[in-house]
């Protein structure tokens, strides 16, 4: 008798294991940066810890920094996709054309606020480019703060300076913007930056400050070039934190709710605000070191603005032949950063 209750004990312990264990659920989560990166530090731990805590241990993160998990960058948004990775933070704009309608946020002198530019990039997702994300749940969009330049041999004070400098960029867009100024631009995804660098295969690039310090990029350049801040920024990227869909299918209420609760529009917010407070730092270690800083006046800024203003043309065409409302879909990005503006 006793023999068959400990087996049935047995049995039904093996049992409430095999549902708790069948509740937890590892998200597998890949990124470009190292782990002491601001994003690492400021926007990834935090997510995996507070979404641990709500569901009490049912929710982790197996976390994949670097590139890790291999494949380069611009595969980001397939392995999201195709379920290789659970969970990504990627720039859609390292897979040149594929995301046009993002694309906007791109575009040289939009903003100058993060936290402004996720706002409306969440509302401008809603609307125009969800469809550009088969299989894939968007957790959250933001742009990055303000984007500088940043190089090696000599100052960029005037439009000028720009003829023959080989200058790397991020996204298509920017790498247009470079061309629009007189730049020879590179495109590649932030990993290769240090290397290209520290070559010489590039004489510098445009980057805002937040990621600086964790590649140590301000020991690799002299000159920075900043941009009156009463105008709106140079450039910016658009970040996606972005879901497997169905991983998210997969999970039960519970758990959706509680990834429910930190993506969407307040979460994209207040990532976007966390990379607007990250500048200081990065800009000060550069500052200690003795770099070299100019501020480009506004009356300057009215030539690259000039210099640049095909660009908007440009999008808005690409659109129009996809069958999209070119024009529409910028005024829009446009009336929701107006809108969002502090």
């Amino acid at each position: 008798m006793q023999k068959t209750i400990r087996t049935a004990l047995a049995a039904a312990a093996l049992a409430t294991a095999g549902l708790a264990q069948a509740q937890e659920v590892t998200l597998k989560f890949h990124h470009i940066w190292n782990t002491q990166a601001m994003a690492s530090v400021n926007v990834i731990a935090p997510w995996c810890d507070k979404i641990a805590k709500e569901s009490t241990n049912k929710l982790k993160c197996q976390v994949f920094p670097a590139m890790s998990m291999g494949g380069t960058p611009p595969q980001l948004v397939d392995q999201v996709k195709d379920g290789v990775a659970d969970v990504v933070i990627t720039l859609p704009g390292y897979t040149a054309g594929r995301f046009p309608a993002l694309e906007v946020f791109e575009l040289p002198f939009m903003t100058n606020s993060a936290e402004v530019g996720a706002r409306a990039a969440w509302d401008y997702l809603q609307k125009y480019a969800l469809k550009e994300f088969p299989g894939t749940k968007i957790l959250a969009i933001w742009v990055h703060d303000e984007g500088y330049v940043h190089t090696r041999e000599k100052p960029v004070k005037t439009l000028a300076d720009f003829k023959g400098l080989k200058m790397r960029a991020p996204t298509r867009q920017t790498n247009k913007l470079l061309a629009s100024l007189g730049a020879s631009p590179v495109g590649m995804p932030l990993p290769a930056v240090v290397d290209a660098v520290s070559k010489g295969t590039i004489d510098g690039f445009l980057l805002p400050w937040e990621v600086m310090p964790s590649l140590k990029l301000h020991e690799m350049v002299k000159y920075h070039s900043e941009t009156d801040p009463s105008r709106p920024a140079l450039y910016s990227a658009v970040f996606v934190f972005a879901m497997n869909q169905a991983k998210y299918d997969s999970l039960p209420a519970d758990l959706k709710k509680v990834i429910d609760g930190n993506s969407g529009a307040a979460y994209s917010q207040a990532i976007g605000k966390i990379w607007d407070g990250s500048q200081a730092a990065g800009r000060k270690l550069a500052q200690e070191r003795g770099n070299t800083f100019t501020m480009i006046p506004a009356s300057e800024l009215d030539n690259w603005v000039k210099a640049a203003a095909p660009l908007y043309d440009d999008f808005t065409a690409d659109m129009d032949k996809k069958g999209l409302p070119g024009k529409q879909m910028l005024q829009d990005a446009r009336d929701l950063l107006v809108k969002y503006k502090k």
